[in-house]
């Protein structure tokens, strides 16, 4: 499958950088421009699968593009510190597909590109092919919600961030303030196994790297 390509219409160069690195260590390919003015100029020059929006942009608001027929085919998400009510109505009846508040999860961002790309028949996205995702706050396998503490959903989503990747034992006892020691990891990861239905002795999802850490494969 082709990389999914976003527009990412943002002004903060900061917040833009970070959510950008992200995405694109998730495989999007994402452009990203400060305007409402380039974003159209994009639009009409380029085929892009989904939108990130933020409202308070430096030429107009991000109302004008909403308004666009250009992108009236496309999921459009609304990223804005803007929480009150009245701000997001207007967002959806302009046609806005969704609408997050600053800060925001970036994973739970992810989950939400993925649904709209399905529900704008975009990919053909089978969560059973993704196996593990989170969706309103629950790791889920398979389309199945998991039973997970909060200490086990706490690393089981640093290892899902970083899946493929060798995460350290030292930077998962660090990051939980709750994990006191090697041990005390060893006895979450040996529960998150059972739950996921791996198999200690040979594991097709949730790897032992020896003297590194731990892998989550899919």
């Amino acid at each position: 499958m082709d990389l999914v390509r976003i527009l990412y219409i943002e002004d903060d160069m900061t917040t833009a950088k970070y959510l950008t690195e992200f995405l694109e260590e998730y495989g999007f390919d994402v452009r990203h421009t400060d305007s409402i003015s380039s974003a159209l100029s994009f639009v009409n020059q380029s085929a892009y699968d989904l939108i990130l929006l933020d409202l308070s942009l430096p030429d107009f608001d991000g109302f004008e593009l909403l308004k666009s027929t250009n992108v009236s085919d496309l999921p459009i998400i609304v990223i804005s510190a803007m929480s009150d009510t009245n701000t997001k109505v207007k967002a959806f009846r302009y046609g806005a597909s969704d609408y997050m508040v600053k800060p925001i999860d970036l994973l739970e961002l992810e989950a939400r590109i993925w649904s709209h790309l399905k529900r704008y028949g975009k990919i053909a996205f089978s969560k059973e092919k993704a196996l593990f995702y989170i969706e309103n706050g629950h790791v889920c396998f398979d389309g199945k919600i998991i039973d997970f503490t909060p200490v086990e959903f706490d690393i089981f989503q640093i290892l899902l961030k970083n899946r493929n990747q060798t995460v350290s034992r030292e930077r998962l006892t660090n990051a939980l303030s709750s994990v006191s020691s090697h041990r005390t990891l060893d006895y979450h990861i040996k529960n998150i196994r059972v739950k996921i239905g791996d198999n200690s002795k040979n594991p097709q999802y949730l790897k032992t790297e020896y003297g590194m850490g731990y892998k989550l494969i899919f």
